[in-house]
């Protein structure tokens, strides 16, 4: 069985900071990113936009 995976991009503000993921799980990850249920480094820097 072949998995689906995709690469996604969150900022912080318009030329602020980013951070770049992969997920299998993309609502899912988005919820935990906005949430602040997950890493250190996106929840220091607010990371809660999805850009891409």
């Amino acid at each position: 069985m072949e998995r689906q995976f995709y690469v996604y991009i969150m900022a912080n503000k318009r030329n602020g900071t980013i951070y770049i993921g992969v997920t299998n799980d993309l609502a899912r990850r988005i919820y935990e990113h906005r949430e602040g249920l997950i890493e250190e480094f996106t929840s220091r820097y607010g990371l809660k936009m999805i850009v891409y």
